[in-house]
């Protein structure tokens, strides 16, 4: 697995956990702190999620971070 395909899955990760738990974009980016249009482009693999980030997306998801790599 490329380094493309892995932040490819992690977005869709990212945009599953959120719709699972009926959030919108900008509620997650609100409850995370970053903007709606970098979460909008991580979730279509436009940016890269660094690790803080990745944190506070995991902790606005409310799972523990390893979930954003269950693919």
């Amino acid at each position: 697995m490329d380094e493309q395909e892995i932040y490819k899955n992690i977005g869709q990760q990212i945009k599953k956990l959120r719709e699972i738990r009926h959030l919108t974009q900008e509620k997650l980016a609100e409850k995370s702190g970053i903007s709606l249009d970098y979460l909008g482009k991580i979730e279509v693999t436009i940016n890269k999620p660094g690790l803080k980030t990745l944190i506070k997306l995991s902790n606005a998801l409310e799972v523990p971070i390893k979930e954003l790599f269950n693919f």
